[in-house]
C-alpha cells in the first residue's frame, strides 16, 4: 500500500490521507487528553493511534451515545446491527484494504501496517456488545470486559509503538503487561468517576458488588488502590519503551494518575454526584513536562 504521506499521492493514497484527517477530527472532538497526548507522539507513530482511537469511538457511541439518540424512536433500526455491520466491515477492511467507512479505512490502514489481527479486533466488539445486554457484571464478566474494551486497545498501540524495532521475547512480555495495565487503569478510572452517570442514565454497575446507593469511601480507597497498581506496572513498561513513544504514554499516564489522585481525595457522597476531571491548567503543566522528558515516578 502506497504511504499516506507520500508527496505524490495515488487515488487510494489520497483516500487514505483524508480518512486520516477525519480520524484526528474524531479524537480532537472527544478528547481533551488523549488528542494532547498524541501530539508528543512521533510523527510515524501519531496517525496510527489517532485512528485506533476513531474507530474504538465511533463503536462506543453506536452503543451509548450518538446512536441512541438518533434512533430514538426509530422503526426497524437497533444498535445491535448496527455494530454487527460496523464489525463486519472493519475485518473486511483489514483484510482488502478499503472502506468507504473513512474512520474504518483509516483503521485498516493502521491495521494492515502496524500488523493489528483480528485477536485483538475481536475481543474488543464483544465488550461494546456487552454494553447492548449485560447491566450488572460480575468478577469474571467485569475482568472480560475490561480486556476487550480497554486492555486491548492499549495492546493495539502497543502494536504501532514496536513495528519497527526489534524486542526479545521477555522485552515483550513486559511491554504486553504495561500496555494491559494502562488500559485497565484508564478504563477503570473512567468507571470510578461515571459511577452515578452510568448507574443513573444507562442503568449499568461495571464494578462487581458496587452500587451508588452504598458506596463509601472504603469502596472508592479499594479502587484507588486497584489503580494505582495497574499504573504503576504500566511504569516499569513506559521507561522501556522507543523514544518516540514514550513522552506521549508518559503524558497519557500521569493524566489518569492525576484524575486518580483527584478521585481519592474526594469523599465518596459527591463522586456519586459529579463527574471528577483535571483542570485545562493541570493537563497542560503535565503535558509541559512530558515534553521536556519528565517521566511518572
Amino acid at each position: 500500500m502506497s504511504s499516506p504521506n507520500s508527496k505524490k499521492k495515488s487515488g487510494l493514497a489520497l483516500y487514505t490521507q483524508a480518512a486520516e484527517a477525519s480520524s484526528a477530527v474524531v479524537i480532537d472532538k472527544y478528547s481533551t487528553s488523549f488528542g494532547w497526548a498524541t501530539k508528543l507522539l512521533g510523527k510515524e507513530d501519531r496517525h496510527h493511534v489517532r485512528n485506533i482511537y476513531a474507530l474504538v469511538r465511533v463503536a462506543d457511541e453506536i452503543v451509548d451515545g450518538a446512536a441512541a439518540e438518533a434512533l430514538s424512536g426509530a422503526i426497524g433500526v437497533d444498535p445491535h446491527s448496527m455494530l454487527d455491520k460496523f464489525e463486519q466491515e472493519t475485518y473486511r477492511a483489514v483484510e482488502c484494504g478499503f472502506s468507504t467507512n473513512l474512520v474504518v479505512h483509516a483503521f485498516a490502514y493502521t491495521a494492515r501496517e502496524a500488523g493489528i489481527k483480528r485477536d485483538l479486533i475481536q475481543p474488543f466488539f464483544h465488550s461494546m456488545r456487552t454494553d447492548l445486554f449485560q447491566r450488572v457484571h460480575d468478577k469474571r464478566s467485569f475482568e472480560a470486559y475490561i480486556y476487550g474494551s480497554a486492555e486491548v486497545v492499549g495492546l493495539m498501540c502497543l502494536q504501532v509503538f514496536l513495528s519497527r524495532i526489534s524486542v526479545r521475547d521477555e522485552e515483550k512480555a513486559e511491554f504486553v503487561a504495561g500496555a494491559r495495565a494502562l488500559g485497565a487503569a484508564f478504563q477503570k478510572i473512567n468507571f470510578l468517576r461515571d459511577l452515578s452517570a452510568d448507574f443513573d442514565k444507562l442503568g449499568r454497575s461495571y464494578f462487581p458488588l458496587i452500587r451508588v446507593e452504598n458506596f463509601n469511601n472504603s469502596e472508592r480507597d479499594r479502587l484507588v488502590d486497584d489503580i494505582r497498581n495497574d499504573l504503576n506496572t504500566s511504569k516499569v513498561a513506559l521507561a522501556k519503551l522507543p523514544s518516540s513513544s514514550k513522552r506521549a504514554v508518559g503524558a497519557a499516564l500521569m493524566f489518569f494518575e492525576a484524575l486518580n489522585n483527584k478521585v481519592a481525595g474526594t469523599p465518596a457522597n459527591e463522586l456519586i454526584k459529579k463527574r471528577i476531571r483535571v483542570s485545562d491548567p493541570q493537563k497542560i503543566f503535565i503535558l509541559l513536562k512530558a515534553m521536556f522528558g519528565v517521566s511518572p515516578k
